[in-house]
C-alpha cells in the first residue's frame, strides 16, 4: 500500500527531509511501476541517437534518464540505473563487460536527481545536470575507468595514453561540442512534460512550470558561461598534456632517426668543437607548446669513434655508414650499448627549441658530460 507523501518542494538536496522523501519513493507502489515502466523505456532508448554530424549525435537515452530521476529521485536512482546498465548491456551489447562502467550510469542519474528531483525546475538547473555530466561523468569518470579497464587487462601503457592521450581530447571536444545542444533538447523536453507529469501526481511543480523553462537573456548568458568553462578545461587540458607527454615515446622508425638527425646537425652547427666529428644525437625527451611551433628536444650526444664502430656489429650493416645511419634510428637502451661497446663517446647532454615549421634553431645548448 502506498504512503502519502509530502508534496514540498526543496531548493537543494541538503536537508534531511529531502532525503526521507526521496527514500519513501521505494515503498510507494505506484511510483515503482512508473520507475519500471521508465526504466524500460530508457532501455529502449539506448541504441537510438539523433545524429548531428560524423561522429556525433545525441543519444535519446538521456531524456528517459532525466525524466525518469526527475520523478522519482536519487534513492530510486541507483537501482533504476544498475537495472538498466545491465540489460541495456546483455541487449545491445559493445565490447567486453567491465563491471565500474556501472558507475557512469549510476553517477548520470544521480546527478540528473539531484538537480531535478522535488525542485522548482529551471532551465539553469538543467544546463548545470548536462554540464556535470558532461564533464564530470563523461570526461573524467569514463576515462578514469578506462583507464582502470587497460590496467586490468594488462595494457598500463595504454591506460596512461586514454588520460593523457588524444582519445582523451576526442571526448573532451565531443562533449564540449554536444554540451550546449543537449541542454537546449533537455531543456525542450521537459518543458513539453511537465505538465503532464504534474497532471499525473509525479512531480509537483507550480503552474508556472513552463514558464520557468524557457530561455532568457540570462539563461543564455549561463549557457555560454558554462560553454566557456568547458572551453577553459580544453585550453587546459590541452596545455597539460602538451606540457608533459614525452612525443619521443611515440615516435618510432622514420619519425625517431628524423628528431636525432635534426638534433645532431643542431648540435654540431651550433656548437664549438665538434668541427670534422661526426654527431649522433639521441633525443630522450621531446615536446611542444600548445598553440606553438616551437619544439623542444633533450638529447644524449656522442662522437664517433670510427675505428670502434667498424668491430661493432649491427643487425643488416657492412659497414660504418650504414652503421652511423642505424644508430641515428635508435633510442637511448641500443645506443648506450654502442657507447659501452666503445663506438659511440658521450659528450654531454643537450637541450635545443627548434621551430618546427621553418626548421630554424632558437637556441641550442651542451651541456658536457661528466
Amino acid at each position: 500500500m502506498s504512503q502519502i507523501k509530502s508534496k514540498t518542494l526543496y531548493p537543494h538536496p541538503f536537508s534531511k527531509a529531502y532525503w526521507k522523501d526521496a527514500a519513501l519513493e521505494l515503498k510507494d507502489t505506484h511510483m515503482l511501476v512508473v520507475t519500471a515502466l521508465l526504466t524500460a523505456l530508457r532501455i529502449a532508448m539506448k541504441p537510438l541517437a539523433i545524429p548531428l554530424a560524423p561522429q556525433l549525435s545525441i543519444q535519446t537515452a538521456m531524456l528517459a534518464t532525466a525524466l525518469g530521476a526527475m520523478i522519482f529521485g536519487p534513492v530510486v536512482a541507483i537501482p533504476a540505473a544498475i537495472i538498466s546498465d545491465t540489460i541495456g548491456f546483455v541487449l545491445y551489447p559493445t565490447g567486453d563487460y567491465f563491471l565500474p562502467f556501472i558507475l557512469t550510469e549510476i553517477a548520470s542519474t544521480m546527478i540528473y536527481a539531484l538537480c531535478l528531483y522535488r525542485c522548482k525546475v529551471t532551465t539553469t538547473r538543467v544546463m548545470l545536470s548536462r554540464f556535470f555530466i558532461c564533464l564530470f561523468v563523461n570526461v573524467v569518470l569514463q576515462q578514469l575507468i578506462f583507464a582502470w579497464w587497460y590496467v586490468y587487462t594488462g595494457s598500463p601503457e595504454k591506460a596512461k595514453n586514454q588520460i593523457l592521450g588524444i582519445m582523451g581530447l576526442a571526448r573532451i571536444l565531443k562533449n564540449l561540442a554536444l554540451f550546449p545542444i543537449e541542454s537546449v533538447a533537455l531543456t525542450l523536453f521537459l518543458r513539453a512534460l511537465i505538465p503532464v507529469t504534474n497532471r499525473m501526481g509525479l512531480t509537483y511543480a507550480g503552474a508556472d512550470a513552463k514558464q520557468s523553462l524557457k530561455f532568457t537573456k540570462k539563461q543564455i548568458v549561463t549557457l555560454v558561461l558554462l560553454f566557456l568553462v568547458g572551453v577553459g578545461c580544453v585550453f587546459g587540458y590541452l596545455t597539460y598534456y602538451y606540457d608533459t607527454t614525452n612525443l619521443i615515446t611515440k615516435s618510432q622508425g622514420t619519425e625517431r632517426y628524423d628528431a636525432n638527425t635534426a638534433v645532431a646537425q643542431a648540435v654540431a652547427d651550433n656548437t664549438q668543437g665538434l668541427e670534422g666529428e661526426t654527431v649522433i644525437a639521441i633525443v630522450t625527451k621531446s615536446n611542444k607548446q600548445f598553440l606553438s611551433h616551437e619544439m623542444h628536444y633533450t638529447a644524449i650526444c656522442y662522437t664517433v669513434n670510427q675505428e670502434a664502430l667498424e668491430a661493432y656489429e649491427i643487425k643488416d650493416c657492412t659497414d660504418n655508414a650504414q652503421k652511423i645511419e642505424a644508430i641515428r634510428a635508435m633510442s637511448k637502451t641500443p645506443a648506450g650499448k654502442a657507447a659501452d661497446a666503445g663506438a659511440l663517446t658521450q659528450i654531454g647532454t643537450a637541450t635545443l627549441t627548434i621551430n618546427d615549421k621553418t626548421g630554424q634553431v632558437l637556441t641550442c645548448t651542451l651541456t658536457p658530460a661528466n
